[in-house]
């Protein structure tokens, strides 16, 4: 079984969102806007579109938001971010299953690309969002086990993973609070490890996503 490669300091092609302004750094205050019809929406609390042909993050706002959640809806180009977030806490990660991803920082996250047909591992770096090449093997051995994986809607949902204090978490969650992560990290990002504001961040960021998940059941399925 071959080993997935992974490249540093790399900004993955096709994946890096477009939408998310917030995300990006400082700039002048100027209020959100839906991107599909030009509404303004509440700056912190909105829902977000994944375009299929871009690869890209699009602001959207409620109207909008509905209206693509629906199967098929404008050819398919426009995927509305669900909002579910699970654990499937009977799925053990131990430390050789993390170590055959060769991911070099705690956290990562996995998402099935449905025009290219295949899982993209990415992990946040101080270049934005990183991409780790991964083996359709390797994939399996480590998360395909999990009904995590059986339920991973593709484009619009992530499954993230985080190594803490040797114990790894898994979660389904939507795709966006991912590239918010690698925004923030990038932001806080300091030295070689990251930093203590880094490091308190992302502790806040997951007791978040925790607080938010529920256990995976058999009617999980949207």
């Amino acid at each position: 079984m071959s080993a997935p490669r992974a490249r540093p300091q790399r900004p993955a092609p096709g994946t890096r969102p477009q939408g998310l302004r917030r995300f990006a750094g400082p700039r002048t205050p100027q209020p959100e806007r839906c991107e599909l019809c030009g509404v303004t929406v509440a700056d912190d609390n909105h829902r977000h579109l994944v375009d299929t042909e871009k690869r890209s993050l699009a602001c959207a706002c409620t109207s909008c938001s509905l209206l693509f959640a629906q199967p098929g809806a404008g050819g398919g180009r426009f995927r509305t971010v669900p909002d579910r977030y699970l654990a499937d806490p009977d799925h053990a990660f131990d430390a050789a299953a993390w170590d055959l991803l060769q991911i070099p920082v705690g956290v990562a996250f996995f998402f099935r690309n449905a025009a290219l047909d295949r899982l993209v591992a990415l992990y946040p770096s101080p270049a934005g969002a990183t991409e780790s090449e991964l083996d359709p093997v390797t994939w399996q051995t480590v998360l395909g086990t999990s009904r995590l994986a059986g339920l991973l809607e593709p484009d619009v949902e992530a499954l993230l993973l985080h190594r803490n204090e040797g114990r790894t978490e898994c979660y389904l969650v939507p795709i966006d609070i991912c590239y918010e992560l690698v925004g923030r990290m990038r932001l806080l990002w300091q030295g070689f490890d990251g930093g203590a504001e880094a490091r308190a961040a992302l502790q806040s960021f997951f007791a978040h996503v925790g607080q938010r998940a529920r256990a995976v059941t058999e009617g999980s399925r949207p």
